[in-house]
């Protein structure tokens, strides 16, 4: 049996993040990640936005960690030549009777720290971007685009500059504490093959189907998990739009927006679809109702450019008394009672903008607990 000072199951962009977090403090770090590669799921289907933090309650993981992430994450983009824009995004209210909620999203944006906004009428708003349908609009300046893959790769690269490594086609099945480790069992194999003193449960989608593989994390403390299925819809012909563009949100999510890839191209999306099971299927019928949403931002938009692209599930999780969680769940032995371990539920948008500061996150919370200190 091999043995590493941390494990972290999940290869996704949260994993990496808090990989490297951990091996900069010096400790040899290993993901175990159960797909054909990093980052194959929620990190890469999504809509590659770097968040400015508006949208979350003050005091909250998310707003703490989405506008520092952000702040670090361009300046991470822009030391490893991480492609990325910072572009700016449009809130918009469709009609006078959602403009009241513009009010509500700029006061807490300015409460959380995420910065000021800018107010603007239909007339201001429509000299930004001509094409909008609008009533009213919030600007904020700090939203931009990333290129998730390439952001993927940097991290894991800083990785193995520092000593660590990523290992697909990994799938734990037994996490067991002997002796003051952790022993890690993965399928196809008997015995328990790697042992580390710190463990990290960064499984995304899987995260809680992880913590149910975990000897004595007590089960009540595991969240059962609840998915949320976005598709996206992609534009095939050039758009009028050079910002992102967002309604005001939805239940569930954001709203279907406007996003800008790094070369210019437009998509549509995500709905919110409660789904049972991880899946991402896209349904013919779904034409209509992103025509009738793309509409809303964009009159003029032609229905036969408008084409069915991709989809994503959100990590989301219900919590003991039924209610679907909010905010991130970042879970520390001084939580739980097992030295040594942290899990992540729920880690869904903004968890791309967040990652670094939650890897930072997860190892501030091992050193309170006086688990980062020397073996």
């Amino acid at each position: 049996m091999s043995d590493i000072d941390v494990a972290v199951i999940g290869g996704g962009v949260v994993g990496l993040a808090c990989a490297v977090a951990l091996a900069r403090r010096g400790l040899q770090v290993m993901v175990l990640e159960r797909a054909e590669r990093t980052g194959s799921e929620t990190s890469s289907r999504n809509s590659e936005v770097i968040h400015a933090g508006i949208y979350y309650p003050p005091g909250s993981l998310k707003a703490r960690l989405c506008v520092d992430g952000r702040d670090r994450l361009y300046a991470y983009c822009a030391e490893r030549s991480v492609p990325h824009r910072r572009v700016g995004k449009l809130i918009f209210a469709a009609s006078e009777a959602e403009t009241a909620e513009l009010d509500v999203i700029a006061a807490r944006a300015d409460s959380a720290g995420a910065g000021s906004l800018d107010r603007l009428d239909a007339a201001q708003a429509r000299r930004i971007e001509p094409e909008l349908g609008v009533a009213a609009a919030l600007f904020s300046p700090r939203t931009g685009i990333i290129d998730s893959h390439a952001y993927m790769l940097a991290l894991e690269g800083e990785l193995n500059d520092l000593g660590g490594a990523v290992v697909c086609h990994t799938r734990l099945t037994r996490a067991e504490r002997v002796d003051g480790r952790w022993q890690l069992w993965i399928a196809g194999e008997d015995e328990p093959v790697l042992g580390a003193r710190l463990l990290v449960n960064a499984a995304g989608l899987h995260a809680t189907q992880t913590a149910a593989l975990i000897d004595g994390l007590p089960p009540a403390l595991v969240p059962g998990p609840v998915y949320a299925r976005g598709c996206y819809f992609s534009y095939g012909r050039p758009v009028p739009f050079t910002h992102l563009i967002y309604p005001v949100p939805v239940k569930g999510g954001l709203g279907t927006h406007l996003t800008l890839d790094l070369a210019g191209r437009a998509r549509f999306g995500p709905n919110v679809e409660w789904i049972d099971d991880v899946d991402y299927t896209i349904a013919p019928h779904l034409h209509a109702e992103f025509l009738e949403a793309a509409r809303k931002i964009w009159p003029a938009i032609e229905p036969d450019a408008l084409h069915a692209d991709y989809a994503g599930v959100r990590p989301k999780v219900r919590t003991a008394d039924g209610a679907i969680a909010t905010d991130f769940i970042v879970q520390a032995p001084d939580d739980h009672g097992l030295a040594g371990l942290v899990n992540l539920f729920g880690i869904e948008s903004p968890g791309l903008t967040a990652s670094l500061a939650l890897g930072d996150e997860v190892a501030a919370r091992l050193e309170r607990c006086g688990d980062l200190q020397p073996a």
